[in-house]
Formats: structure tokens, sequence, C-alpha cells
């Protein structure tokens, strides 16, 4: 069994930043791709950002800039760095990743219960 709980969402005003968390536990072998999504008030959820076993990173959208993924493989924990937030961003952020419980095994797609972040004056 694998969980993924995020931690670091909250209210914050326009040009602010926050800095979420997402920490993976259970059963891990290896973790290889892990992401951030957001899922905006009466919108489908969408990619934000992920990030590569390695530490290779690519950006969905415009957020390239403002937002920094990185990774801890030792915590088998994934970040996402917000900066300058502006209430576009608001949102249920949830995270992703790619687990394999063995070396026998495949990956298999995990979510986070998600953290809301609102940015609002």
């Amino acid at each position: 069994q694998v969980q993924l709980v995020e931690s670091g969402g909250g209210l914050v005003q326009p040009g602010g930043s926050l800095r979420l968390s997402c920490a993976a536990s259970g059963i891990i072998f290896r973790i290889n791709d892990m992401g951030w999504y957001r899922q905006a008030p009466g919108k489908q959820r969408e990619l934000v950002a992920v990030i590569t076993s390695s530490g290779s990173t690519y950006y969905a959208g415009s957020e390239e800039g403002r937002f920094t993924i990185s990774r801890d493989n030792a915590k088998n924990t994934v970040y996402l760095q917000m900066n300058s937030l502006k209430p576009e961003d608001t949102g249920v952020y949830y995270c992703n990743a790619d687990i394999a419980s063995t070396m026998f095994t495949r990956g298999i797609n995990y979510w986070g219960q998600g953290t809301q972040v609102t940015v609002s004056s």
C-alpha cells in the first residue's frame, strides 16, 4: 500500500509565495516521475509540472519561471515552490507519482488527496 500526503496549501495574497510538499510512504522500491496537477473551480484537472527520477523537469504552462518543482529522493518527497502567485493559480493541487513496490513490478500511478491553494486579496 502506498500513500501520497500533500501539505503546504493555504490562502495567500497576490504576489505571495507558497511551498507545497508531497511525501510518499508505504511499500516503495522505486519512484519514477513525480508531478503536480491543479484543478481550478469549474475546470478539469491539468498538469502543472513533472520531475523525473534523475531530476529533469517539465512545466506544462506559463508557470515556469514562477514555479519550481524539485524532489528529495531520500525522503520520497516532491516539492512545488510557487512564487509571484496570481489569482488564476487558485485551485486544488494534487500530487501524482509513478511508484513500483518491487523490482519485479511496473510502476502504478498514485494520487494525493489534494491541497487547496487560494490566491486572493
